[in-house]
């Protein structure tokens, strides 16, 4: 069974060699990066598995020329984009008008500015990268925490099994280690070079 801290390139390493451990540990690692990419697209659940199921079959195809954990947040992102634009490009050319329809919640016309929900969208895709790389209690603490609102310390400590009084240093030393993880890193550097603000790139709040 793969340790849940080895390094994502390992992972990559003994999933193309055909490990089913080590697939599940990559799909539960980038998930959440995946699905957040998708749900850009105000696909419905339904749109948004089958997406990513898409998503998930070229990863294996590409599996052998991944191998630098660097590549891939970026082809996830880049591969996430493409199947979402194709998807509703050949699947739904025709799209719920009516109000009351359950799907139309899922394509109605998103609000706010669109410079503003780009950046913000990107800074997420970030975090959520740098995440995938954390060891696992870290990465659902801080997934917890990602939550609005975020469950309470209590509930914390029941989904995850940290101690109620260990929430905070474990928080600590996750986000420590998040703005070490070359995602986050090269996002900071980019912001700093053109003259951008960094802090939240780096922070969960």
């Amino acid at each position: 069974m793969m340790d849940e801290v080895s390094p994502v390139t390992d992972l990559v390493t003994a999933a193309a060699g055909g490990e089913q451990q080590a697939w599940r540990e990559l799909v539960m690692r980038y998930a959440p990066l995946l699905v957040s990419v998708v749900r850009r697209f105000r696909l419905t659940p339904s749109e948004t598995d089958d997406v990513a199921q898409t998503v998930w079959l070229r990863l294996v195809e590409h599996l052998d020329s991944l191998h630098e954990p660097q590549a891939i947040p970026g082809w996830i992102i880049t591969t996430a984009r493409r199947e979402s634009i194709r998807y509703l490009s050949t699947n739904r050319r025709l799209r719920p008008s009516d109000p009351l329809d359950p799907e139309y919640q899922s394509v109605a016309a998103d609000t706010g500015e669109p410079d503003e929900d780009l950046c913000r969208a990107e800074r997420h895709e970030v975090l959520l990268a740098g995440m995938a790389e954390l060891p696992r209690r870290q990465r659902e603490l801080l997934l917890l925490l990602l939550e609005d609102p975020p469950p309470s310390y209590v509930e914390i400590s029941e989904r995850t099994g940290i101690p109620v009084g260990s929430i905070g240093p474990t928080r600590s030393r996750a986000l420590e280690r998040l703005r070490g993880s070359p995602p986050v890193k090269a996002y900071v550097e980019a912001s700093e070079s053109s003259g951008g603000d960094p802090h939240d790139a780096a922070t969960l709040g």
